[in-house]
Parts: structure tokens; sequence; C-alpha cells
């Protein structure tokens, strides 16, 4: 057991894990580390806790130092220059005429090297624009060749759910979406509907293809034969989500649909959904479940005795005697 303190980047939403030399660290603060990209600014994800030593990549290396006031004003000198050395990027690009595109351009913490990322189709000679970007920024300049993943990733999109990219927000890793998965939720198989802006599958696909999975072992399959109340059909249609089958009928020289529950209709290999088991646990020999039931309602009733207790209670109980003087009252008041 080791431990350790978890680390976020601006550009992944991954944590990755620090020594944090014993030093207390909470979530949200902001810390100096090497990476192997040089020293870098991170945000803390996850306090001080030990882990094994088979959830560590090593060699753990170990914090820095927490950040400063001075290293945040640092850090945010440098994001905002990110604009200006894309642009410069792309015009030492246009020069070159070279076949790229940049995504991104970041100086790391210490402003010793700067990292340039760039999507492309295939290899490129990039030596003569290293050259005129280091006449231009300064410094170390590092080419790095993303793909569309880690494009998109970077700058972030919204999914045609309305939300951001799930690589952008959560995942940590990119999952693993295939045209089955679109297959067996019943999708139409046309790239804006189940690519991302990637070009990829959308990883949202794996999150219910269990579920999809099992359901459609119970389906009867498309355009198979059928037994409903009504006859013999032909499926042309499945609902898995509510278990509706739709099935099409040939009668008198017309075409006729009508949906059935799946527990309505008989076809070869049906998987019988199990009933529910009865629990095989003995009751208490104490009955104390019995008891506490009797003593609930005898609280209620109380509850509701004293309830309508207090409602009469409440209200202005007149004596006798003030009925008769209030009535003696009224005959004088007549005879005069």
């Amino acid at each position: 057991m080791a431990e350790v303190i978890s680390v976020k980047f601006r550009t992944a939403p991954k944590s990755y894990y620090f020594d944090p030399k014993n030093e207390i660290f909470h979530i949200g603060e902001n810390v100096i580390v090497e990476t192997i990209r040089g020293i870098e600014f991170g945000e803390v994800t996850m306090g001080n806790r030990e882990v094994a030593d088979s959830e560590i990549v090593q060699p753990l290396k170990p914090i820095q130092r927490k950040a400063n006031e001075k290293d945040i004003q640092r850090n945010i000198e440098n994001l905002e220059s990110r604009k200006w050395l894309i642009q410069k990027a792309e015009e030492k690009v246009a020069e070159c005429k070279l076949q790229m595109k940049i995504s991104d351009a970041e100086y790391t913490f210490d402003r010793k090297k700067t990292i340039v990322y760039y999507t492309a189709d295939g290899r490129v000679d990039f030596r003569e624009l290293v050259r005129r970007l280091a006449g231009a920024i300064g410094g170390r300049i590092e080419m790095r060749q993303i793909y569309e993943r880690e494009d998109i990733k970077m700058k972030g999109a919204l999914g045609t759910c309305g939300i951001p990219c799930c690589c952008t927000t959560f995942l940590n890793e990119y999952a693993k979406s295939s045209i089955k998965m679109a297959k067996n939720q019943g999708l139409a198989l046309n790239p804006s509907s189940v690519n991302g802006y990637c070009g990829k599958p959308m990883c949202c696909l794996r999150y219910e293809d269990e579920f999809y999975q099992e359901a459609n072992k119970r389906m009867p399959k498309f355009k198979s034969r059928v037994m409903t109340p009504d006859g013999e059909g032909v499926v042309s249609g499945c609902d898995v989500i509510k278990e509706k089958i739709t099935v099409r009928f040939f009668n008198d020289g017309l075409f006729t649909h009508k949906s059935y529950a799946l527990e309505e209709i008989s076809f070869p290999g049906k998987i019988q959904t199990p009933e529910p088991q009865e629990s095989n646990i003995s009751p208490c020999p104490c009955n104390c479940n019995e008891n506490m039931e009797e003593n609930l309602v005898d609280l209620s009733k109380e509850e509701l005795t004293n309830s309508e207790e207090t409602e009469f209670s409440d209200k202005p109980e007149v004596e006798d005697n003030e009925i008769e003087e209030s009535e003696d009252s009224l005959e004088t008041e007549s005879e005069e």
C-alpha cells in the first residue's frame, strides 16, 4: 500500500497518481507537479488515500508544491496565450504549405517548452516548421500528432443528447463501441445517428448494450412466424422497452397489423420469464413482526383519539350558569 493523491490536468479528464510526500491535500487545491511533458499546473481530484501497489504506474513522481497566488496568475497567463500560439502555428503551417491542421497549442508551466497539437492524414515532415516556430515563439518546440477523438476531447463538444460529450467530462478511457451495438438497439445505421463528432461510434452505445442483448433473446426475430390469439402471423416490429410485438396478418387479400404483449404470443424457442421465487427465510418464532404491526395500529388509534380530543378541547366551553344568566338578561330587556 502507498499513499497517493489524484491530479487532473487541463488537456484530459483522466487523473494521475502522485506522491504527496507526507503532506495533506484536499480536493480542488492546485498543485505544481513534474510530468513527462515537464513542469505542469494541476488540480487535486482526490485527497490523500492509500491504494494497492498494483494500481500505481511506477515510478510514482512526487508533488513539487502547492500552488500559490503567483503560480495561479502564471497559469492564467499561459491559458490566455494559447490563442496567440495557435495563430502563430497556423501562419507557419500556411507558409510551409503542409497538409496538417493545428488543434491546440500551449506552454508548459515554466514556459521552457511549447507543445503544438495537430491532426493529419499521415506522416508530416515538419522540420522546417519547427525551425520557424522556434524563431517566432522561442524555446523548445514539441509537435504532437493526435487523432479525431483526442481533438474533440481537448476542444469539447455537445453530443446529440444536448449535454457535453462523455469523453470530455468523465470518461477516463475511450469506450469500445461498434455498429453491432447500434443494431441491437434498433437504431438507424446512418452516420448522423450512430457516429459522434470524432467519426467513431458514440461511446454511449455501450451503456445499454448489455440490457438490449438480454432483452433481444426473449423477443422473436423479425419476419418470423408467431402464434397469436387471432391466429398465425408474421413479426413486423418489436418494441424491446415495452415488450410489444407488432404482427402482420394477411386476410382476404389485405394486410393488417396488430400489437400484442410478449406474453400473448408463442413462437419456437421462446424463453419464459422466470416467476419471482418465494423467500426461504423462515418467520421469526417470537412473532415480533406481528406484534410490531399491532403496536403501530394501537399507536395510530391513540394518536387519532388524542387529535380528536385536542380538536374538541380547543373549542370554548360554555357553562350552564352562563346560559341561564344570558336568558335572564334577555327576559328583563323584553319586559322593559
